[in-house]
Parts: structure tokens; sequence; C-alpha cells
């Protein structure tokens, strides 16, 4: 693994050593395709861990979230309510499948989808919820499937963010009809591309299974079910390779090392933190009753976006890769050309006045130390 050039600290970096080494070697004398051993070993034990009926193991999140909609029989006439303070993928998985996103705004305290600016939105066409686990946090999601199970609606959780943290003792994923992990480079575990689609009901994995699989019975085949496979129903392909799932293994075995790592960094910065926080009016992520984090994200909002700036400018001066976060989808030029624009005044100024600091579990404790002291020397109100 490169190291970053001296005197950096990197936003993000995945820890990697010899377990990873000897297990991509391991893979690398056996199958190496998609759905092989490995990866249908990875897939049991995911859902073992997380409490799921099914963990299939994609190419991406973006693809889980694009398999989930597709099984779950969401398609054109359709709309999602989803958030705008999202990845790209919550949106564009919607459109892949020829329904309609409508962004609804966010919360204040989790940033994840407000059901009170649900309701108002919802439609006869309304089909599905797709609420996002921001920073591995859940939003209301005692409210949201409240109103799933009103209407009939289907729920879709982007859980990318949300390996490892838990709403009511259960893992965020495992909610609703159906979870989206991710395992890219950035997240808390990672295969460098990869994702995972959680589900609960047999039928709807069956259905993933053949759309993940070039709309084949292939796994059934496999699996003894049936004498031959063949083309069964639309589908593409999102098996993740045995390789990658060789790795996943190797970082899902230390799972509970990196948690320890980021939680005592996520400490650090709320203990370093706190009182320079409250004095300036900067919101640190929040402590939430039934919520376990999984401290994916350690972020600070500002009260101002011209101070978050500042703060930007000035830490990146002192060598500290802090970041911004996304721009509201509903702001972006492919969303206006769509006529999917609106009003989300929460989206708005979270998006404007959010500041994303280093969290990953190779930063040293000079470094967190750094960072702090960085913070506290910017950003200052007034």
């Amino acid at each position: 693994m490169t190291a970053p050039p001296a005197g950096l600290i990197p936003f993000s970096r995945p820890w990697f050593d010899e377990r990873e080494t000897a297990a991509v070697r391991e893979a690398l004398c056996g199958h190496v395709s998609g759905d092989g051993p490995i990866g249908r070993r990875v897939e049991a034990r995911l859902a073992r861990q997380l409490g799921a009926h099914r963990a299939l193991l994609t190419t991406s999140g973006t693809h889980a979230l694009e398999l989930a909609l597709l099984a779950l029989g969401v398609g054109p006439g359709h709309e999602v309510i989803c958030p705008s303070f999202t990845f790209v993928s919550s949106a564009n998985a919607v459109l892949r499948v020829g329904a309609r996103p409508v962004f609804a705004d966010i919360e204040e305290r989790t940033l994840g989808l407000d059901p009170a600016e649900v309701e108002p939105r919802l439609t006869p066409r309304t089909v599905a919820l797709l609420p996002v686990h921001y920073a591995g946090i859940a939003p209301d999601m005692a409210s949201l499937l409240e109103i799933a199970r009103r209407r009939g609606l289907r729920v879709v959780e982007d859980a990318a963010q949300a390996m490892a943290a838990t709403w009511r003792g259960r893992a965020l994923g495992t909610l609703g009809d159906a979870g989206c992990l991710s395992f890219h480079e950035t997240k808390n575990v990672t295969c460098g591309e990869g994702g995972a689609l959680l589900v609960a009901d047999p039928e709807v994995a069956r259905r993933a299974e053949i759309a993940r699989e070039k709309g084949t019975n292939r796994a059934a085949f496999f699996r003894g079910e049936v004498d031959k496979y063949t083309w069964v129903a639309e589908g593409s392909s999102y098996v993740l390779s045995d390789v990658l799932a060789a790795l996943l293994d190797a970082q899902l075995d230390k799972l509970a090392e990196i948690q320890r790592r980021r939680a005592a960094v996520a400490v650090r910065y709320r203990e370093g933190l706190a009182s320079w926080a409250a004095e300036r009016g900067v919101r640190l992520p929040p402590e939430l009753a039934e919520r376990e984090t999984n401290h994916h994200i350690f972020f600070l909002l500002y009260p101002e976006a011209r101070l978050r700036d500042e703060a930007l400018r000035s830490l990146r001066e002192r060598g500290v890769q802090a970041t911004f976060h996304y721009v509201p989808l509903h702001s972006a030029p492919h969303a206006r050309r769509l006529g999917l624009e609106t009003d989300l005044p929460v989206t708005d100024r979270v998006a404007a006045s959010l500041l994303r600091l280093p969290l990953h579990p190779l930063l040293t404790p000079d470094e967190v130390g750094r960072v702090i002291d960085a913070v506290r020397e910017t950003g200052r109100a007034g």
C-alpha cells in the first residue's frame, strides 16, 4: 500500500496487510470468476453476521441498488422517494430501472430522509422509499417503516456507509425489503470496488439471483436444482469476482479491530473539539438513542457556508485532507434536465456547511492531535 506524501494526513486510507495478500494469492490458485466458493462463503458470512435472509455480493453498491429495485419490481411509471443529500447512485439506480426519483428533504439531527417531508410527496405512482443511512446513522426508521406499511410501499435501504451500524440492535440494511452495502475503497471494510444486496424475502432473493446472473438460472444449476441453465428473465452481470470476495473476507476478519480504531479516533475528535464547537456554534455528529453508528464519517456542521469554506482551505494548507460532501442532487445539471428541481432548504444548508475530517484505521495518535489542533485554529465564527 502506497504511503501518503510526508506531512499529509489523508482523508481515507484502507488498512491492508499480509492477510489480504495471502487471501488474494489463495483465490488466484482456484476459481477467480464470480459466484464461486469464496464468494458464496462470504455471502453466508454476511447474512449470518447481519441477520439477513440472504446476502448477494455485487460489483458495487450502485449495482446492489439497481438489483434491489429490479428484484422488487420497480420500473417505468413508478416513483421512488429518496433524499437529495446522497451519492448520485441513489437516484441513478432509480432511473436505470425506468422509474423516477422524487427528492425529499432531510432531518436536521440525522441528515437522513425526513418522514414529514415524505408524506407530502406521496402519489399513486409512489412504490418505494429509499432512505440513506448517512455516516452510518439511521434516520427516523420507525416513522418511515410505518409510512411504508400504511401505504403498501417497499423500503430499499441505501446502507452504503452503514456496514456494522445498527438501529434498535438490528443491522442497518436489514430493516426494510432490501438493503444495499458498499465495499468501495473509502468504506469501513473494502475490496476496492464491491457491494452486497441484503434481502428478507426468499422470492425476492430468487429474482435478484437471476437478475444478477445475466437473467439466467445459473445459480440454481450449480446447486443441482435444474439439469441445465438458460435465459429465464431480464438481467445483467452484477456478480463479484472471487478474487475480490477473498479480499473482502480478509477485511471482515479485521472488522472488529477496524471498528475499534475508528471509534477511538471519533472519541478523540469529540473530546478535543466539543468545547470549541459549542463556543462557535459548530455541530458534531449526533449521539442518538437506539442508534449505534459505525464511525464512518466524522463531520462538522458550521453555522455559515463561508466559515466552512475558510476552514476547508485552512486545513488543507496545514496538510489535513478534510473535504466537503455532496452537491445536492436536486440542484445538479442532470436533475434540471429531468425536471427534478425542488425546494429542499435543510439539504441546501447542510451541503453548504458540512466538512468531513480524516477518519480511517491507520490514523496515528499524533495525526489525530494535529487534526484537532488545526480545526481549533481555523473556522472561527464572528
